[in-house]
C-alpha cells in the first residue's frame, strides 16, 4: 500500500464503489427490453480507473467482466488523449479485446475537477447483431463477416451529442432494432446512474481518499492471491482438451493445450501449441483465454477474495496469434464461451496435479447456445428464441456436483429462463424442462445432472441454429471418476420423425415448421473418485430421486437391490466382478506421431490390434494424476496386447512412468474420426 489508510475508510469506499456497480445492474435489469437481458441477466458492469484497471465489480458474469479490461485498453489506445465529459464509447470487436460480436461494451469517462476520475463500463449480450442467422450465433460460420456487425472502438456519444451516423449504421444492421435500441439505452442509463453516484461519493469523502482507497484495495487483493499461490509447490504441469470441429463432416477436434508453471507467487499459463485457427466456429479472442485462466485460478485458490485488477497481476498468459485461443482476422470468433470453458477445464486439470483436494471434476463445458428465429405469420412480427440449458457440474471432495446449474464462469446469469415470459413474448411452447436422467458422471462423488428441455415451435416457420461443444469428448472425471454425458440436440417432427444433425452442436439455419419440437439435452458433470467406492445407500437414493434408473445403478455402480432394499453382499460381489473386468495396460514410450488431424489436432495412443479396441476409438487413460488423458486409438503391431504407447509429453500429462499400469476407459468404441469401423 502506498499510504496508510484508516481501515474503516478503506472498507466504506470499497463497498461504496461495489454498491455503485450493483445499482448499475439494477438499472439495466429494470429497463432493458430483451428477455436475454431483463430475464437471463446476460450482462455485466464494472468501474475502471484512468489506467484501464478494473477497480470494482459486483456479482457479475466472470466471462464478461474478467475480459472487459482488454476492450477498455483498446478504447484507451484510440481515444485516451481526447476524452471529454459526456463522451461514450462502444466496441465489440473480438480482434480488439472483445469476446464475440453479440457482447457489446460501452464506457463513459467521469471527470472530477477537470481530471479523469473513473469509468463506468457495461458489457451486454445483444440478442442479435446481424449476420447469417437470427441471433447471430451460427454453428457454420467460416468468417467473422458472417457473424454480424463488427464495431471497432468508436465514439457513440460526443460531449452529450449522439453520433447520428453511428446510430443509423448500428440499427440498420441488426434484427429487431427497436429491442436493440432499448437495450442500448438501458446501458447508457446505467452509466449515467454510476456517474451520479460517483459524484455523490466524491462529495462525501473527497477524490483523494477514493483514489488512495482504490490503490490500496487493488494492492491487498494482489497480495492475497500471491499468498495463495505461494502455498503451492513450484513446478510445471500440463493438460490438453478439445473443441468440437468437423472437416467435411468428419469429427476433427481442435486442441487446446496448456502448460502451467508455478514459480513462487506467480502462475504462468502457456497455450502456445494449441491448434491453428480455422474457418469454423472454434476460435476465440485472447481476452477470453486470459479470462478463462483467471477464472480457474481465482475460483480454485481464492474464491472468497475481491475481484479487481490487483488479482490479475500474479498471472501471465501466453498465446500465439492465429490459433484457436487467439483468433485473428478473418476467422470466426463466436466460440468465445467454448474456448473459455476449454481453457478453464485445462487449467483446472493442471491445477488438480498440484492441489487435488481443491479441484472439482469437469463442468458441463458449454454455454449451449440454441436459437430459433423468424417471422410469426400470425402477427407479422419477427421473433427470436434464445435458450442455453444449464448442465451438470463436477463432483468434488466434499459433495456431489450441482445439477442443471450454470458454472463459475457464468456467475449470476439465470439457469432457467421464465417459461411464462418466453411463451408470452415468443411463439413457442415449452413442453418439458427437467433433469436429464442418468447424465451424471459416475464417481464416489457423482457429477451433477444435465437438463432436458423440449420446446415446441408455434410459428409457421423458424430457422434453428446451435453453437455448442462437448458433443463427442465429454466432461472429464477426476481420480477414476467417470465422464458426464455429452451434449445432445435433435428435432422431433410433428410426424414423429427424429432429425439428428451430421455435425452435432454446429448447425446454422435448419428449417423448422409449426409443431416441430427442439430437444436440448445438456451435458452432465464429471464424477470424482472411483464409482465403485460410492456408498451403496447414496446410489440407492439417486434411484429414489429419479437421477438414475435401477438398471444404470446396477450396470454403473454394481448396486444390487432386494425388494427395494440395498443388498450389501450382492453389491460387494458385483463390484468385485466389475473391478476384475477393467482394462489395465502398461504404458510405454513411442516415437510415432503424437497427434493426427486435418484442420484439427488430436492425441493418438498406440495399442496392439489384439488389445481389443477399434482403430479410431476414443479412450481416456487414467494415470497417477487426477485428470485422464483423452486420446484416439491407432494400432501398432509391434506392441504387446497389454501395452499402450504415448510420447514423453503424454506420460507427463498422466504423471506416469514407463511400465506403470494405467486404467483405460472406453468413451466411444467405434471410430469417431473417420478411422476404423463405422
Amino acid at each position: 500500500m502506498t499510504k496508510t489508510l484508516n481501515p474503516i475508510d478503506l472498507e466504506i469506499v470499497t463497498e461504496g464503489l461495489i454498491s455503485i456497480v450493483r445499482e448499475m445492474r439494477q438499472t439495466i435489469f429494470r429497463t432493458a427490453h430483451s428477455p436475454v437481458i431483463a430475464d437471463a441477466q446476460d450482462f455485466s458492469c464494472a468501474l475502471f480507473d484512468p489506467k484501464g484497471q478494473m477497480v470494482a465489480q459486483g456479482r457479475d458474469m466472470p466471462g464478461h467482466v474478467i475480459a472487459m479490461p482488454a476492450s477498455v485498453a483498446e478504447i484507451f489506445a484510440d481515444f485516451a488523449d481526447e476524452m471529454r465529459p459526456g463522451d461514450l464509447y462502444i466496441v465489440n470487436d473480438p480482434y480488439r479485446g472483445g469476446s464475440h460480436l453479440n457482447d457489446v461494451t460501452l464506457i463513459t469517462p467521469v471527470f472530477v475537477d477537470g481530471e479523469l476520475f473513473l469509468f463506468p463500463c457495461v458489457r451486454m449480450h445483444w440478442a442479435d447483431i446481424g449476420g447469417m442467422t437470427p441471433g447471430s450465433v451460427s454453428g457454420q460460420a467460416t468468417e467473422i463477416l458472417q457473424e454480424g456487425l463488427r464495431i471497432p472502438p468508436i465514439k457513440l456519444i460526443e460531449q452529450g451529442r449522439p453520433n447520428a451516423a453511428a446510430y443509423a449504421i448500428l440499427f440498420a444492421n441488426v434484427r429487431m432494432a427497436d429491442e436493440r435500441r432499448g437495450d442500448l439505452e438501458s446501458c447508457i442509463a446505467a452509466c449515467h446512474t454510476a456517474e451520479r453516484r460517483l459524484r455523490e461519493l466524491v462529495g462525501r469523502y473527497g477524490a483523494e481518499l477514493l483514489v488512495d482507497s482504490v490503490t490500496a484495495n487493488m494492492d491487498r487483493t494482489e497480495q492475497r492471491l500471491r499468498d495463495r499461490i505461494r502455498e503451492l509447490p513450484d513446478g510445471v504441469y500440463r493438460y490438453e482438451d478439445y473443441l468440437d470441429l468437423y472437416t467435411d463432416g468428419r469429427y476433427d477436434p481442435a486442441l487446446v493445450r496448456c502448460v502451467l508453471t508455478i514459480d513462487g507467487d506467480e502462475i504462468d499459463a502457456d497455450f502456445r501449441g494449441s491448434s491453428t485457427q480455422v474457418a469454423a466456429v472454434v476460435n476465440s479472442s485472447r481476452a477470453m483465454t486470459v479470462a478463462g485462466v483467471f477464472i480457474a485460478v481465482k475460483s480454485a485458490l481464492d474464491p472468497g477474495g475481491l475481484v479487481n485488477h490487483g488479482a490479475f497481476r500474479p498471472l501471465r498468459v501466453h498465446t500465439e496469434p492465429g490459433t484457436v485461443v487467439h483468433v485473428t482476422y478473418p476467422a470466426p470468433a463466436n466460440a468465445h464461451s467454448e474456448v473459455r470453458k476449454r481453457v478453464i477445464s485445462a487449467v483446472m486439470a493442471a491445477l488438480s496435479q498440484v492441489a487435488p483436494d481443491l479441484i472439482a471434476a469437469d463442468q458441463f463445458g458449454t454455454t449451449f447456445q440454441n436459437l430459433i428465429g423468424g417471422v410469426d405469420q400470425r402477427t407479422g412480427r419477427p421473433y427470436l428464441y434464445y435458450d442455453y440449458p444449464a448442465g451438470g457440474n463436477g463432483g468434488f471432495l466434499e459433495s456431489d456436483g450441482p445439477s442443471a446449474m450454470n458454472p463459475v464462469d457464468l456467475g449470476d446469469i439465470s439457469t432457467i429462463q421464465s417459461v411464462e415470459r418466453l411463451e408470452t413474448e415468443i411463439p413457442i411452447h415449452v413442453d418439458a424442462s427437467e433433469l436429464r436422467l442418468g447424465s451424471c458422471g459416475d464417481g464416489a462423488r457423482r457429477g451433477g445432472l444435465g437438463s432436458r428441455r423440449e420446446t415446441r415451435l408455434l410459428a409457421s416457420t423458424g430457422a434453428y441454429s446451435v453453437q455448442t461443444d462437448r458433443t463427442t469428448v465429454p466432461p472429464y472425471g477426476l481420480r477414476h471418476g467417470g465422464p458426464g454425458a455429452p451434449t445432445v440436440t435433435f428435432v422431433l417432427r410433428a410426424s414423429g420423425e427424429r432429425v439428428d444433425f451430421e455435425t452435432p452442436g454446429k448447425v446454422a439455419g435448419f428449417p423448422m415448421r409449426a409443431g416441430d419440437v427442439l430437444v436440448m439435452e445438456s451435458a452432465g458433470g464429471g464424477g470424482w473418485g472411483d464409482p465403485l467406492d460410492r456408498e451403496p445407500a447414496d446410489v440407492a437414493d439417486d434411484v429414489t430421486q429419479g437421477y438414475l434408473s435401477a438398471a444404470d445403478a446396477e450396470s454403473r455402480y454394481g448396486l444390487r437391490l432386494d425388494d427395494g432394499r440395498v443388498d450389501l453382499g450382492g453389491t460387494a460381489t458385483t463390484r468385485q466382478e466389475m473391478r476384475g473386468r477393467r482394462r489395465w495396460l502398461r504404458v510405454t514410450t513411442t516415437d510415432w506421431a503424437p497427434y493426427a488431424g486435418e484442420r484439427g489436432r488430436r492425441r493418438l495412443v498406440y495399442l496392439a490390434p489384439g488389445a481389443g479396441l477399434a482403430e479410431g476409438a476414443l479412450v481416456e487413460i487414467h494415470g497417477t494424476h487426477p485428470a485422464p488423458l483423452r486420446a484416439w486409438v491407432r494400432h501398432d503391431a509391434g506392441l504387446a496386447d497389454d501395452q499402450l504407447a504415448l510420447n514423453d509429453d503424454g506420460l507427463q500429462i498422466l504423471g506416469a512412468e514407463p511400465d506403470e499400469r494405467t486404467f483405460v476407459r472406453v468413451l466411444a468404441d467405434r471410430g469417431t474420426t473417420g478411422e476404423g469401423p463405422a
